[in-house]
C-alpha cells in the first residue's frame, strides 16, 4: 500500500534548491537507521584531501539522484503518459519503485568504500541488495508495507534486471540520475566548473521510448556537454593524484592493522571493538552498518598510538597529511629500481610503495559481445528515427571507446630529498 503526504516535505539542497518529498515511503526510508547512516559517509571518501570543500555525504546524493528521478517522472507523466499497452510511453505506475531505487541505489556504501572492499573483501553493491532484502533492516520493513514483494522489485532495478528498461535506465545508465547528480554536486562542493552541465535542458529534452530513455535531437549538445563534463570531473578531480596517494595510504594501513592483528601484536585491539569482525573474516551485515567515517577516523587515532612502528607511522601520516608521492610510469617493472632503492632505506616495500592504476571510459556505444555492454545513449530524430550519439557528435566520437587515466607508483615523500633516488626517479619520467 501507498499514499502520498498530506503535505509535501521539502530539504533545501544547494545543487537542486528544494528536493520534494511526497510519498510516505520515501520519507519512512530516509528515516530508517540505515539510511541516515550516509550522513556519515563522505561522498568524495578521500577527495577532500586535496579538495577541502568536498565534504558532502552520500546521504545528500542520494536525495538528490531522488529529486533528478522525481523530476524525469513528472515530465514523463506529463509529456509523455502511455495511452495504451505497448505503446513505448511512460507508465506513471512504475514511479514509486522508480524514486525507491533512485534512493536507496548507494546504500551500502561504507568509509572509503572501495579502499574498505580491497582489503576485507566487502562489495557494497552486494551489500546495498542485502540491506533491501534482509528481513532484519528498517529499509526492508518499509518497502514491504506498499506490497510483499516490493524490496525485490526495487532491489532488481538496481541489480538491472527489472522488465522495464525506462525505469532501470533512468537510475542506471551512460546518462542517468545518478551521474547527473554526482557531477553538479562533487564539482559544487570541490569549487570547480569541470562537472557542470545545463540539467535543465537535459530534463527538458529527455523521453521513453519502447527500448528505454533518449533524448530529443535538438538536445544533442548539452547531452554532449555532459559527456566532456564528465570526463573531464575523472581527470580533474576523481583521478587526482594527491586523493589517490591518501587511498593508497588509508590501504596500506589496513593492511598493517589486518596484520597486526593476525599476528597477535595489535597492542589497542580492545579499542577497536567494531573491526574486529573484519580481523576475523566473520562480519555480518549488522557489523558492517555500525561502520562510518567518524569510527574510522577514531580508530586511526587509536592506530597511531601502537607499538608496532609501521602501524603508527602510517595512522600519524594521514591524520597530518603526510602523504605519499608519485611519478606516471609505463609499467609497473619500470619501478624495479625505485622499490629495491627505497627498501634498502629502511622503507618496507609492501607498505611504502605502490601502483595504482585509475581509468575510465568516458562513453562508449552498445559492444553486445562485452562482459559488461554499455547502453548507448540514443538521439531521437523528428520522424521517430534513433541515432546513437557519437555518430553525430565529433567530440562525443573523439572520446568514444577510449579509456582515459594513468597507471602512478607511489613513494614515500621523504626520499624525495635523497639525490641517488631523485637521479632514478628522472630516469623513470624520462621514459614516460
Amino acid at each position: 500500500m501507498t499514499y502520498l503526504l498530506t503535505r509535501e516535505k521539502v530539504f533545501r539542497d544547494p545543487v537542486h534548491g528544494y528536493i520534494h518529498v511526497q510519498h510516505q515511503t520515501i520519507l519512512d526510508l530516509i528515516n530508517t537507521r540505515e539510511f541516515q547512516r550516509l550522513r556519515r559517509i563522505k561522498q568524495l571518501g578521500t577527495s577532500s584531501s586535496i579538495f577541502h570543500g568536498a565534504e558532502h555525504s552520500r546521504f545528500s546524493h542520494s536525495l538528490g539522484v531522488y529529486e533528478i528521478a522525481r523530476r524525469i517522472c513528472d515530465k514523463f507523466q506529463r509529456t509523455y503518459s502511455t495511452q495504451e499497452e505497448g505503446d513505448g510511453l511512460w507508465n506513471d505506475n512504475e514511479r514509486l519503485v522508480t524514486l525507491c531505487a533512485a534512493l536507496l541505489h548507494d546504500v551500502g556504501h561504507g568509509p572509503f568504500s572501495h579502499t574498505f572492499e580491497k582489503v576485507f573483501g566487502t562489495d557494497h553493491e552486494a551489500l546495498t541488495i542485502q540491506i533491501i532484502l534482509s528481513k532484519h533492516t528498517q529499509i526492508h520493513d518499509v518497502l514491504k508495507r506498499v506490497a510483499p514483494d516490493f524490496p525485490e522489485k526495487v532491489a532488481s532495478v538496481i541489480q538491472k534486471k527489472y522488465d522495464n528498461p525506462q525505469v532501470v535506465q533512468m537510475i542506471s545508465s551512460q546518462i542517468d540520475a545518478d551521474r547527473m547528480d554526482y557531477l553538479l554536486r562533487d564539482a559544487y562542493f570541490a569549487a570547480v566548473s569541470y562537472g557542470t552541465f545545463d540539467l535543465n535542458r537535459i530534463l527538458r529534452v529527455i523521453k521513453p521510448y519502447k527500448d528505454g530513455i533518449c533524448f530529443d535531437y535538438s538536445g544533442m549538445h548539452a547531452v554532449e556537454d555532459y559527456i566532456v563534463s564528465r570526463y573531464q570531473m575523472y581527470m580533474q578531480v576523481y583521478f587526482h593524484p594527491v586523493s589517490r596517494a591518501v587511498e593508497m595510504l588509508i590501504h596500506h594501513l589496513f593492511e598493517r592493522a589486518n596484520y597486526c592483528y593476525e599476528e597477535k601484536h595489535l597492542q589497542h585491539r580492545l579499542e577497536v571493538p567494531l573491526l574486529v569482525p573484519f580481523f576475523e573474516k566473520n562480519w555480518t551485515l549488522e557489523d558492517y552498518l555500525r561502520l562510518d567515517d567518524g569510527v574510522m577516523t577514531t580508530y586511526f587515532t587509536v592506530f597511531s598510538q601502537e607499538q608496532d612502528a609501521i602501524l603508527q607511522d602510517l595512522a600519524t601520516r594521514y591524520l597530518t597529511r603526510r602523504l605519499f608521492k608519485s611519478v606516471v610510469i609505463q609499467h609497473e617493472e619500470d619501478a624495479e629500481a625505485l622499490i629495491a632503492y627505497s627498501h634498502s632505506k629502511g622503507y618496507d616495500k609492501t607498505y611504502y610503495t605502490g601502483f595504482n592504476n585509475s581509468y575510465d571510459l568516458p562513453y562508449d556505444f552498445y559492444r553486445p559481445n562485452q562482459a559488461k555492454a554499455r547502453t548507448s545513449i540514443q538521439l531521437m530524430n523528428k520522424d521517430g528515427s534513433l541515432v546513437e550519439l557519437s555518430q553525430t557528435s565529433m567530440l562525443v566520437e573523439a572520446l568514444t571507446g577510449r579509456e582515459k587515466g594513468d597507471k602512478r607508483f607511489y613513494f614515500a615523500k621523504e626520499l624525495l630529498q635523497d639525490a641517488e633516488f631523485v637521479n632514478l626517479l628522472n630516469s623513470v619520467e624520462s621514459r614516460v
